[in-house]
């Protein structure tokens, strides 16, 4: 009976120690190698500019990064890794056409480029563009949806860049 009680305990005690968990969220970076990351300014480079984008898109950035990571962001110098870029798009265009062939959706688009580098290991830089669009009613005028749509796009920019440099998906 001893043997039992032992042999059950012994069972609980290995089961209870080799549990697997898996996390979505948030980088995977090994933070004994990495400490600092600086984000520069993403200046709007596009024919379009709506001038409180760059803010926009710069707050989430680093907001995702301060989130999601223990990494320390710092303005500049010698940091473990960098996010540069600029915004390159800020585009709209038709949708959709109703029967007096007007647009009757009209679509918000974004484009950002980034450089990431990475100090310490080589082979994981990247430089990619990154878009992301909301559509909208063209019954709409742009700048009654503007801030929303923009916030909205930059959030979306923001993980699509997150998840391909420090998510490491």
């Amino acid at each position: 009976m001893l043997k039992r009680v032992f042999a059950i305990i012994s069972l609980i005690v290995v089961f209870q120690a080799c549990t697997i968990s898996y996390k979505f969220n948030g980088a995977a970076l090994n933070y004994d190698i990495y400490k600092t990351i600086s984000i520069s300014q993403f200046p709007i480079r596009a024919a379009l500019v709506y001038p409180p984008l760059q803010q926009t898109f710069e707050n989430q950035l680093t907001d995702m990064i301060t989130r999601q990571t223990r990494l320390q962001v710092i303005d500049s110098g010698n940091t473990d890794l960098r996010i540069e870029g600029e915004i390159t798009g800020y585009n709209l265009s038709p949708q959709a056409v109703n029967e007096d062939a007007y647009a009757s959706q009209t679509r918000l688009t974004v484009t950002v480029r980034v450089k990431y580098t990475d100090n310490k290991q080589d082979g994981q830089d990247v430089d990619q563009s990154f878009s992301a669009y909301r559509d909208f009613s063209s019954d709409q005028l742009l700048t009654d949806v503007q801030d929303e749509l923009c916030s909205e796009i930059c959030k979306e920019l923001a993980e699509l860049i997150f998840n391909a440099t420090l998510g490491n998906w």
